[in-house]
């Protein structure tokens, strides 16, 4: 019965190191980067894509870890859509179950978990997944002030997000506005200087729409697949 077990045990284990295995000769043979390529402190984590919630510090990633030490998955279902409940909840039960077998087992599943969810999740914003990020990167200081606003629940804090924002968009509209208002003044026989002026216009033209689209999004509309609804927690895009 003893030996029965191991032999599973082992079993089990060599079916997940195995799968890792071929995943990455694929990689490497089809010419792509393997989503499960090791790295990392414990070199079980990967690392390509950007966004704030396929970082490896980031609140999905976060929570998914505390929901694979304390069993409970409900912590992170807000983050996907309700038709990808089941994915989820399969893909959990099968992390929980195999990473019980060792060290190496438990990196290897904890690992595939978080790949599954946060491309799940990303799926569900309309957004490609190409890897989890490291630790630690700089997303400038509009997402960390986001955050930190919304964990402390602080108006005053959100209000001054409003202002690191206003203030970059005025930067942004002026500095572009400025340059397209020095190569206004052309005559119509010189094209040279007519390009330069075009080259100037069409970036303000068009960082002025990009800003007020994106202003304008009503809430509840800032993801291709949540609803207000549906979105739960999001990552804004990232």
């Amino acid at each position: 019965m003893q030996s029965s077990f191991h032999l599973s045990r082992r079993t089990r284990l060599l079916a997940v190191v195995g799968a890792v295995l071929v995943e990455r000769a694929a990689a490497h043979l089809l010419g792509y980067e393997s989503a499960l390529a090791l790295g990392g402190d414990a070199g079980l984590l990967m690392l390509g894509a950007i966004g704030h919630c396929d970082t490896l510090d980031g609140p999905l990633v976060t929570l998914a870890r505390q929901s694979l030490e304390d069993g409970n998955v409900n912590r992170v279902l807000p983050w996907v859509r309700p038709e990808d409940e089941d994915e989820i909840r399969h893909a959990f039960e099968h992390a929980r179950s195999v990473r019980a077998l060792g060290p190496q087992a438990k990196s290897l599943a904890d690992r595939h978990f978080l790949e599954t969810l946060v491309r799940v999740h990303r799926a569900g914003e309309g957004a490609a997944f190409t890897g989890l990020k490291p630790a630690g990167l700089d997303h400038g200081p509009a997402v960390p002030a986001a955050d930190g606003a919304l964990a402390e629940k602080s108006t005053s804090k959100a209000e001054a997000l409003v202002a690191l924002i206003s203030d970059k968009v005025r930067h942004g509209v002026m500095a572009r506005f400025r340059r397209a208002v020095e190569k206004s003044d052309f005559t119509v026989d010189d094209v040279r200087a007519g390009r330069e002026y075009v080259d100037a216009y069409v970036p303000y033209v068009h960082y002025v729409e990009s800003v007020w689209k994106a202003a304008s999004r009503e809430e509840g509309a800032d993801h291709a697949g949540h609803t207000a609804k549906d979105a739960g927690a999001s990552c804004g895009g990232h």
